[in-house]
C-alpha cells in the first residue's frame, strides 16, 4: 500500500487530526477533543441505530423464498432439501419461509420484518436509482446516505458519509451529495490496521497523551460538570489496551473478502464509530437467468442467510446488537411463477422485491405480498397502521409509493426523524405496523 493511499485511507477511517483515533482511545466525543469547552451531554435521539446494508446489482432471487411466498402454489421454488418450506415465528406468529431462514437465531427472528414492495425498474445498473427510491429522495441523494447524514450527528461517527465494503462492482458503488464514495475491503482495512506496531497499537500512548492535556486544560479552565463529564467518559488505560487488544486481533483474523469477512470488518468499523451507515454485498443466487432446478439459487440462498446468522454473532459478541440494524436491499427481485417456467431459472421483476430489515426498532413479521398481475406476481398495495398487503391497489399506500414506504419505514427504525423524511421522500406513507412499540 502507497504511503499516499494509506494516508487517505487513515483520513477516511479516523477524520482531521486522528480525532476518531483519539476518541477511541479515550472514550471522549470527537468534539469535545476537539474543543474542551464542549464537555456536557448533547441531545441526542436514544433510539439512533447504525446501519448495516447488503445491497446488489445483481437482482437476487431473494423475494422468491422469504415468508409470504410459500401460501401460494404457483410460485417456484428450489425443490433441493435444503430449500424445503419450515415454519418459523415471527412477532408470535407462525409463518413459512424457506429452511434457511427457520434456521436463524430465534432472538433475531424476533426481529426480522421482511417488506414486499416494488421497486420499478428490471435493469442492472438502475441500483443507484433504486437506492434513490426512483429519484423521490430529495436532491438526487440515495436512502443511505440521507439517513447517514441525520444519524452522525447524534452517534458522533467520523464521518457522516456511508462507507461501501468490498470488492464489488462500481455499479455498487455509493454517492453522497453526488459523490462516488470509494469502496474499502476487508484486507485492505486488515493492512492497514492489523498490525501492533500501526495506529490501534498506539491506543494508550495517544488515550495517556490527550487525558493529560484534557485534564490539565480542565484544571485550569474548566468546571465541576465539565471534570465530572470527562471522569464519566474516559477510559481507563486497561479498558484503552483492551480495545486495541481486540480490534487488532479482529482485523488480523481478515485473509479474505468474503461476505463473513466483510461481516465482520463492517462490525469493527461501527465500533470504532467510523460511519454511521456501512453496506456490504451478501450474493443470494444472482442474475439466474439459467439456473437448472434452481441449485445456484439454493447454494447461495443457504450461504447467504447463514451470513445474515453471522451479523447476529458478531454484533452480540460486541454488543451491540441494540445498536446495529441490518437491511438488505437490491436492485430489483424476480419472477415468481412457476406456470411461467421459474423452476429453472428467473428473469428481472421489478414488479416485486423484498427487503429484509432485522434490529430492535423493527417488528418481527410480514409487510405486504404479492397478487397476480401480468401473468405473474407483484406487490400490493399496503395499509400503513397495520402492513398488511392490500388487494386490487385499495391500501392507502399505493403499489407505486410502495418504495417509498420502504424508504421511510427504514429511515425512522433508524432514528430519523419523520417529518425530516416526509420533507424529503417523495410519496408514500411510514409503516407504523413494521415498527416496534408502536
Amino acid at each position: 500500500m502507497t504511503l499516499s493511499r494509506r494516508s487517505m485511507l487513515l483520513d477516511s477511517l479516523f477524520g482531521a487530526g486522528m480525532l476518531g483515533l483519539r476518541s477511541l482511545a479515550t472514550g471522549i466525543p470527537m468534539a469535545v477533543l476537539a474543543d474542551p469547552r464542549k464537555a456536557s451531554a448533547a441531545a441526542c435521539n436514544p433510539n439512533a441505530q447504525y446501519l448495516l446494508l447488503s445491497s446488489s446489482v445483481n437482482g437476487d432471487p431473494v423475494n422468491a423464498n422469504v415468508p409470504g411466498m410459500y401460501s401460494i402454489p404457483d410460485i417456484a421454488h428450489p425443490t433441493d432439501p435444503a430449500m424445503a418450506a419450515a415454519q418459523l415465528s415471527l412477532g408470535g406468529r407462525i409463518t413459512t419461509a424457506a429452511t434457511p431462514w427457520a434456521q436463524l437465531p430465534q432472538p433475531m427472528l424476533d426481529r426480522a420484518c421482511f417488506f414486499h414492495h416494488g421497486t420499478y425498474t428490471v435493469v442492472h445498473p438502475d441500483l443507484g436509482k433504486v437506492m434513490k427510491l426512483q429519484n423521490f429522495v430529495s436532491h438526487q441523494e440515495m436512502l443511505v446516505s440521507l439517513i447517514a447524514s441525520q444519524l452522525a450527528p447524534c452517534l458522533g461517527t467520523v464521518q457522516s458519509e456511508p462507507l461501501a465494503l468490498g470488492p464489488r462492482s462500481s455499479s455498487e458503488s455509493l454517492t453522497a451529495g453526488g459523490r462516488p464514495q470509494p469502496i474499502l475491503s476487508p484486507t485492505a482495512l486488515a493492512a492497514l490496521l492489523a498490525s501492533p506496531s500501526g495506529p490501534l497499537g498506539q491506543i494508550e500512548k495517544i488515550r495517556d497523551a490527550d487525558l493529560d492535556r484534557l485534564n490539565a486544560w480542565y484544571k485550569q479552565n474548566g468546571n465541576t460538570a465539565q471534570r465530572a463529564f470527562i471522569d464519566r467518559y474516559a477510559l481507563s488505560q486497561q479498558q484503552a489496551r483492551a480495545v486495541s487488544g481486540s480490534l487488532i486481533s479482529t482485523l488480523a483474523g481478515l485473509k479474505d473478502n468474503s461476505p463473513a469477512s466483510q461481516v465482520t470488518a463492517a462490525v469493527t468499523l461501527f465500533r470504532m464509530n467510523v460511519a454511521p451507515v456501512i453496506s456490504i454485498h451478501i450474493p443470494f443466487g444472482g442474475d439466474n437467468h439459467v439456473d437448472a432446478m434452481l441449485a445456484n439459487e439454493t447454494k447461495q440462498t443457504v450461504a447467504g442467510v447463514a451470513a445474515i446468522g453471522t451479523v447476529w454473532q458478531e454484533l452480540t459478541a460486541a454488543n451491540m446488537q441494540d445498536k446495529v440494524s441490518f437491511a438488505m436491499m437490491n436492485v430489483f427481485g424476480r419472477t415468481l411463477s412457476a406456470a411461467r417456467g421459474a423452476g429453472n431459472g428467473r428473469n428481472h421483476h421489478g414488479d416485486h422485491h423484498c427487503t429484509v430489515m432485522i434490529g430492535k426498532p423493527f417488528r418481527a413479521g410480514v409487510v405486504g405480498g404479492v397478487e397476480p398481475a401480468n401473468n405473474d406476481y407483484r406487490a400490493m398495495s399496503l395499509d400503513a397502521g397495520s402492513g398488511a398487503g392490500v388487494a386490487t391497489g385499495s391500501g392507502d399506500i399505493k403499489f407505486s409509493e410502495t418504495l417509498s414506504a420502504l424508504g421511510k419505514t427504514l429511515g425512522v427504525g433508524c432514528g430519523v426523524d419523520a417529518g425530516y423524511l416526509d420533507q424529503n421522500i417523495a410519496g408514500g406513507k411510514l409503516v407504523t405496523g413494521a415498527l416496534s412499540g408502536t
